[in-house]
């Protein structure tokens, strides 16, 4: 289906009736294919977005890591002031039983150096962990599609609207060039003595009015291509311009699947259940292989027999902890629980949010796809009846308040030909995002 017959005249020409600098003439005309790849490839919402994926797996490759062994190497020198004091039974020193006698023990400077190893052997915690930060990146891969999408939606609309207004500047010229021929006709008739200088006046008025509008949309549409070279990832200097031709749009329907955002729920909720498995499995007990190995230095430096020993200690084996009782997780266990029912609950609404988005739209697209061939109907007949009325007024059967209200009607019929195509995009650009297709070129 066509959308628009306007003019057929291309933007070159459009560029020098709009009075626009001759560097514009040379700028890079695109369609709006290019303008969406490039801005996938350079705007920086998506770059940001792309490197926070990047940071996903690298929380993956953390989470993996915790399986690995743990090596750690401490030392720690101490000078005692006071050396510790220990009781010492007496009995030991045959002594009377049940008296004590304190007694230092040890030498004023200690050196220690080890080194401990820690490998888990079961660790459900660990485990879920890991599940966890898989499930994380997938979300941040939606994340990078949901910003994909938004740049398609954005970038498509902008250019649609540069669109739109590019017509409404071929109007303006047209009913520019018309009010022209009108005002060339009336100041010759008004030489002949056949019109007053009061319907010269409303003439040039309306010329007047008719610049001022087009001057309007001239500062729009710069602002719409600032908009696209903005989301582009370009400097906003950057000459741009598109087709002035009027594509084909197809009437079909698109495939729906769910959207990024239903999507990021259910994931979401697979998250949830992680999380509340992985506190739950915080029960559970852990049991890891430690080992250590270490030297101990005891050193003296008094006279008459300083010296410094050192020796050796290390040892190997298995180590388990097992929480007894935690109130704080049953609390958290509760919290994920009540988190997990909402999380449904918002994806079911996004789900009936959705569907009902989808539907509005197709009704949309129905109805402004079936006003657009009526709406190009009314332009030309409005423009039949402005040049009939031109050729009666010619012959003296039409007033100037006949050309004036078949202008009126001409321009009512172009704005509502306008109105049509911009509902038509929208909706289809709505339908496109309900069902999940705007990624689909």
């Amino acid at each position: 289906m066509k959308l628009v017959n306007i003019h057929k005249f291309g933007v070159s020409l459009w560029l020098l009736a709009a009075g626009l600098p001759p560097a514009t003439l040379h700028s890079q005309t695109m369609t709006l294919q290019e303008c969406v790849e490039i801005a996938l490839t350079n705007n920086k919402n998506l770059q940001a977005a792309r490197n926070n994926l990047q940071l996903g797996q690298l929380r993956k490759q953390e989470a993996t890591s915790n399986l690995l062994p743990k090596v750690t190497a401490s030392a720690d020198y101490k000078f005692f002031t006071n050396l510790p004091y220990q009781l010492m039974p007496l009995s030991v020193f045959n002594g009377p039983e049940g008296q004590y006698k304190e007694a230092q023990f040890g030498v004023p400077h200690n050196l220690g150096a080890s080194v401990q190893l820690a490998l888990p052997l079961y660790n459900p915690p660990i485990q879920a962990g890991i599940k966890g930060a898989e499930i994380a990146a997938e979300i941040g891969g939606l994340q990078v599609e949901k910003t994909e999408e938004q740049v398609i939606f954005e970038v498509t609309n902008l250019y649609y609207n540069a669109r739109i207004l590019q017509h409404q500047i071929l109007f303006a010229d047209s009913n520019l060039a018309n009010a022209g021929r009108l005002l060339s006709t009336m100041q010759l008739l008004r030489q002949q003595g056949l019109a007053k200088g009061t319907d010269i006046g409303k003439i040039e008025l309306q010329k007047v009015q008719l610049q001022s509008q087009r001057n309007q949309l001239e500062g729009k549409l710069a602002q719409v291509f600032n908009g696209l070279n903005f989301f582009m990832g370009r400097d906003l200097n950057t000459p741009l311009s598109i087709p002035n031709e009027t594509e084909t749009q197809s009437s079909g329907s698109y495939p729906v699947s769910p959207s990024v955002d239903i999507r990021i729920a259910q994931i979401r909720d697979r998250l949830l259940d992680n999380e509340l498995d992985l506190l739950n499995k915080s029960k559970l007990p852990t049991v890891s292989i430690v080992a250590n190995y270490g030297l101990t230095s005891f050193g003296y430096f008094e006279q008459p027999d300083p010296f410094v020993k050192v020796f050796p200690i290390g040892f190997i084996g298995v180590q388990a902890a097992y929480p007894i009782w935690n109130k704080t997780t049953r609390l958290r266990i509760a919290q994920k629980e009540v988190e997990i029912v909402g999380n449904r609950l918002q994806t079911e609404q996004l789900q009936a949010q959705s569907d009902l988005q989808l539907a509005n739209a197709i009704l949309q697209r129905g109805v402004a796809q079936a006003n657009i061939s009526t709406m190009q109907k009314q332009i030309e007949l409005a423009d039949s009846v402005y040049r009939q009325t031109l050729a009666q007024h010619q012959q003296g059967t039409a007033t100037l308040a006949d050309i004036i209200l078949a202008d009126n009607a001409l321009r009512e019929a172009q704005a509502n030909d306008l109105n049509a195509l911009v509902e038509y995009l929208k909706a289809d650009l709505e339908w496109k995002r309900a069902s999940g297709s705007l990624k689909i070129r």
